[in-house]
């Protein structure tokens, strides 16, 4: 099993001062997942995927998982077996 970097789009808000805030993740079959809460942010390499950026913390629904932000792009580790 390993990991490659999958591109994902985004809803993101952005605040005054420029930080992204992601709102809803959407994924290769369009559906689109609600982010709960953010609960970390902080520059971060995807050990996984590879590639680095804002690596995001976040909760959607009872699942924690990661979204990266390497300016401009949002990426995802997703598995592949």
């Amino acid at each position: 099993m390993h990991y490659v970097k999958k591109y994902v789009e985004v809803v993101a808000r952005i605040s005054e001062n420029g930080e992204p805030k992601p709102m809803y993740i959407g994924w290769e079959d369009n559906r689109y997942f609600k982010v709960d809460k953010v609960l970390e942010v902080l520059p971060a390499a995807s050990l996984k995927a590879g590639g680095q950026g804002l690596r995001f913390k976040l909760r959607i629904g009872q699942v924690t998982t990661y979204v990266y932000y390497e300016n401009p792009a949002w990426f995802v580790e997703k598995r592949v077996d």
